[in-house]
């Protein structure tokens, strides 16, 4: 018998309480998709290609190639903009205190 929406999100819901409360991270997987459209991330943030490049620390050129269709973003760029997509505020904050962190 095939598993119910109810039991999935039952499911699902007790993997990220495990989680949240420090379970093993490696007990998850996530869906990085294959195909993402870039300037639609961009757009709904509001930058244009020049300060998000700057603010998430993509090259412009490469970005623009991206948003173009000449280059396409591999997996760990696609899984970066994909937290960008869900969390914009959060990423650029984190990478600002990483470069804090750094610098001093």
């Amino acid at each position: 018998m095939s598993e119910s929406a109810f039991e999935r999100i039952r499911d699902g819901l007790a993997d990220a309480l495990d989680f949240a409360r420090g379970g093993r991270a490696d007990d998850f997987r996530i869906h990085i998709p294959e195909v993402i459209d870039v300037r639609a991330i961009r757009r709904t943030i509001g930058l244009s290609q020049q300060k998000f490049a700057a603010l998430y620390g993509i090259p412009a050129a490469t970005l623009r190639e991206w948003e173009q269709g000449r280059r396409v973003p591999d997996g760990a760029a696609r899984a970066y903009l994909t937290v960008i997509r869900a969390l914009p505020r959060e990423t650029a904050i984190a990478l600002r205190r990483a470069a804090a962190s750094t610098s001093a």
